[in-house]
């Protein structure tokens, strides 16, 4: 058998393969971005970004109505954004097996929450899966559309950050064979959720998850590994890996699927421990329905709630000892907050609302860092979508001196994904907010994916690029203008006029991303600072580009200098200047 060196999300992607499947939809986000990225390359998967991930599921489950297998994955707060499909089709259930892989994200590297997405699993009564490396990420997506035709469902597979960017060894097997073609079937008592048929559908589903618990409890990744001595651990997911380097030597039920439970399995092996410990990251799912069958278990009274766990927060809850640090630093870093990338087309948008005074109302993107210093220019951030609405409510309870001073502001893929009904609505009542679109034709901050205003598929097929200027007349924008982001006089200027007119406004700021992978960002070259006119202002600080940096021994207060490695020419910095420090280097 081959075997190959996989990240969890790679492991996942050929897990589907290996299993069939025709179909795979998602929505990019960290960290499961990469398991569509993967799939692309697989043949005979037609592997394709969606605008959201109420819209992936849709897809997956189209394609399941058809007796094909999909997969749909997306992170954890996408499921809140598919939660209303996934609810009806757990009691619909499946032609075609479906699986859907939801990454947490613990510790919110790369998130605004930390959500524990097994409790979906729970509210919307479906088995989920959880692997513990690798190789079980595999192994279970291709188990997972098994059980999914098997007892007629769809499935949730969970992953977090460690496994689906860890890596360790898989094995690697072929494609199943023999699978039905897909085909037109007409079934509506079950496939139509009308109030008569969703009533005989439920308790099917109270049923499945009976089947599923009892089918569990002799199933192979629900599995107890001897050890000695009294003491036990239940728990799955990343979280064995961390209770067997920390507590070798316990008796451990490794639980592959984490809902529904095993309930005889579990009473077995705790009848033989005398203290049992229930080891998971973020909430106590586990915890709770174990506490709940009556047994006596350890578990959130000292292990961590919140963040992820490590083995030494394991054994810090356990024993109390800090954890040592095995390879220590002879040095310590300097820090190094997240910021724009130099050129960024985002950058001279925000510092000009800075000067303006307004009160943004932002999104989720790439752009969320001008909430960060030297920036400082965004006020509020929920989630895909909400710049906009969150504008209009505002504005609606605001006083009318401060209307003018609301700004929502999302990028081009954040309003394709939640914001299009955002600005239906804020047009339709006529809140007189001004609406910014980011547009740098790219979803950059997942990682620089395509999406329907790119112009391109997953795939790198070409295709139509979607109209944004018609698009927001067809909502009924009539104070609609397009401004190049690099221009600071006309962007302060846009901004003035929308922001003084009185009625709802749209300003398009576009300019191609620097990252695109295509090279059609435009390139300049850099420039260089003057040291006889810079007089240590650091005005050009304010816009907080990574290219421009300040040389302490240059002079009693210092002056800038243009890392040219860095630099792309942008020419924003030379904007700000006063004192016209900024230029090409031919001209310095």
């Amino acid at each position: 058998m081959t075997k190959a060196i996989f990240s969890g999300n790679e492991a996942i992607a050929r897990g589907a393969w290996e299993a069939g499947i025709k179909i795979a939809s998602a929505y990019p986000g960290t960290p499961s971005t990469e398991i569509l990225e993967n799939l692309v390359n697989y043949p005979g998967v037609d592997a394709a970004w969606a605008p959201n991930e109420k819209v992936s599921l849709e897809v997956g489950i189209g394609a399941s109505f058809g007796g094909a297998r999909s997969l749909v994955t997306m992170k954890h707060v996408g499921l809140n954004v598919a939660a209303d499909p996934l609810f009806t089709f757990s009691y619909i259930g499946v032609r075609g097996g479906l699986v859907l892989v939801v990454a947490d994200d613990p510790e919110m590297h790369s998130s605004q929450d930390e959500q524990d997405s097994r409790n979906y699993a729970k509210f919307a009564k479906v088995p989920m899966f959880e692997p513990a490396d690798s190789e079980e990420a595999r192994v279970f997506t291709r188990l997972a559309f098994e059980v999914s035709e098997q007892f007629d469902t769809p499935v949730l597979l969970r992953s977090t950050t460690r496994i689906s960017h860890g890596k360790s060894i898989v094995n690697l097997e072929e494609q199943v064979t023999g699978l039905p073609e897909p085909c037109l079937k007409r079934d509506p008592a079950k496939l139509v959720m009308l109030p008569g048929n969703a009533r005989k559908r439920h308790p099917l589903v109270e049923q499945r998850i009976l089947d599923l618990e009892r089918w569990g409890c002799s199933q192979p990744f629900n599995r107890i590994e001897e050890g000695v001595g009294e003491v036990g651990v239940i728990t799955s997911g990343i979280s064995y890996q961390y209770a067997k380097e920390v507590l070798p030597e316990a008796h451990v039920l490794k639980l592959g699927m984490v809902y529904p439970l095993p309930k005889e399995l579990i009473r077995s092996f705790a009848a033989r421990c005398k203290t049992l410990y229930v080891i998971e990251e973020l909430d106590p799912f586990l915890e709770e329905q174990i506490r709940a069958m009556g047994i006596a278990v350890i578990g959130k009274e000292i292990f961590p709630l919140c963040g992820e766990l490590t083995p030494g927060r394991v054994k810090k809850a356990l024993t109390g000892a800090e954890p040592t640090v095995a390879y220590p630093l002879q040095e310590l870093l300097p820090g190094r907050p997240p910021a724009m990338c130099p050129g960024c087309s985002h950058r001279g948008v925000f510092h000009t609302l800075k000067q303006l005074g307004a009160f943004v109302t932002g999104d989720i993107g790439c752009y969320t860092l001008a909430a960060l210093p030297p920036l400082s220019a965004m006020d509020s951030c929920v989630c895909m979508g909400a710049g906009i609405s969150n504008a209009t409510g505002l504005t609606k309870v605001l006083p009318a001196a401060e209307k003018s001073k609301v700004v929502g502001v999302m990028g081009d893929s954040t309003f394709l994904h939640t914001g299009i009904n955002s600005l239906m609505d804020l047009v339709y009542n006529q809140v007189p907010a001004t609406v910014l679109i980011l547009d740098n034709r790219i979803t950059a901050m997942t990682g620089r994916q395509d999406n329907p205003g790119s112009g391109y598929t997953l795939g790198g097929v070409s295709t139509t690029s979607l109209d944004l200027e018609a698009l927001c007349r067809a909502l009924g924008v009539r104070h609609l203008q397009t401004i190049d982001p690099y221009d600071l006089p006309l962007t302060r200027a846009a901004l003035q006029e929308a922001l003084s007119t009185q009625e709802p406004s749209v300003i398009i700021f576009r300019r191609t991303c620097m990252l695109e992978r295509r090279g059609g960002a435009e390139r300049r070259p850099p420039l260089c600072v003057d040291p006889e006119k810079c007089v240590s202002c650091k005005a050009c600080l304010n816009i907080g580009c990574p290219a421009i940096e300040w040389q302490v021994e240059a002079g009693p207060k210092g002056k800038a200098v243009v890392n040219r490695m860095l630099c792309v020419g942008c020419g924003l910095c030379r904007q700000v200047c006063k004192f016209d420090a900024f230029g090409a280097a031919d001209e310095k």
